[in-house]
């Protein structure tokens, strides 16, 4: 397996954990010296233990089923260090049964460290209008 395919299978992953709401199998996808710059709530997250908080908080944001799909993939990789970048249509359904979605975009770093690849760096990000400060929840692919 070359390491674009690995990158790629850690991917699938992270999105079917996600989906099923399965935070540990999320979790064990991260380094522990993850930093990540998530689009909710704080600048950025430093370490595990704090992203985990962060994630346990997304799952009750978003009581209902997950919308997590992956467009437009890219990954770049060696033997030791690789990055991806995509656009990420995400978001949930809420208590009332509304589902709130929208493109996101995405880039993640990875490290292999004892044969394993981890998330060490994830950047989440929308756009927004500079004139007016709002976010463009909008935009399609």
């Amino acid at each position: 397996m070359t390491a674009t395919t690995e990158i790629q299978t850690l991917i699938d992953t992270y999105c079917q954990a996600v989906i099923g709401k399965d935070v540990e199998k999320i979790m064990a996808l991260y380094a522990d010296d993850v930093v990540s710059y998530d689009a909710v709530k704080a600048l950025q997250f430093r370490g595990k233990a704090a992203y985990r908080a962060h994630w346990l908080a997304c799952m009750e944001m978003c009581p209902g089923p997950h919308t997590f799909d992956f467009d437009h993939v890219n990954i770049v990789a060696d033997e030791h260090i690789a990055f991806a970048h995509w656009l990420a249509h995400c978001g949930g359904t809420n208590e009332k049964g509304e589902t709130q979605a929208c493109w996101m975009r995405v880039t993640a770093c990875y490290r292999r460290d004892a044969g394993q690849w981890r998330i060490v760096h994830e950047h989440w990000s929308a756009p927004f209008d500079m004139a007016s400060g709002a976010m463009l929840f909008d935009l399609q692919p």
